[in-house]
């Protein structure tokens, strides 16, 4: 059993950063490729980005060049550094536990809690 926990959220002014964290207990991250998702309210998920157990990295075309994702697997970590952020990048973000097939990111049932982002002036 992976539980996930979250930290880093909050709010931020436009054009500014923040580092969401999300840290594994139960397992270890090495295993899984990992992910950040993002849901805005009454919308579904959506993927933002994942990296694989090797390390290879898929943004969201628009992310691309503001959002970086990393993982730290001594820690048990994976980290979404998010840079310029955009009014339209506000939602609750969460990271996830999953498997890469060589084509896509398959989420497995195993989700952070959420951490909300608030981009506003």
């Amino acid at each position: 059993q992976v539980q996930l926990v979250e930290s880093g959220g909050g709010l931020v002014q436009p054009g500014g950063s923040l580092r969401l964290s999300c840290t594994a207990s139960g397992s270890s991250f090495s295993p899984y490729s990992m992910a950040w998702y993002l849901q805005a309210p009454e919308k579904q998920r959506e993927l933002v980005a994942y990296i694989t157990r090797a390390g290879a990295t898929n943004y969201a075309g628009s992310l691309k060049g503001r959002f970086t994702i990393s993982r730290d697997n001594a820690k048990n970590t994976v980290y979404l550094q998010m840079n310029s952020l955009k009014p339209e990048d506000a939602a609750v973000y969460y990271c996830n536990a999953g498997a890469f097939d060589g084509t896509k990111y398959t989420p497995r049932d195993y989700w952070g809690q959420g951490a909300q982002v608030t981009v506003s002036s």
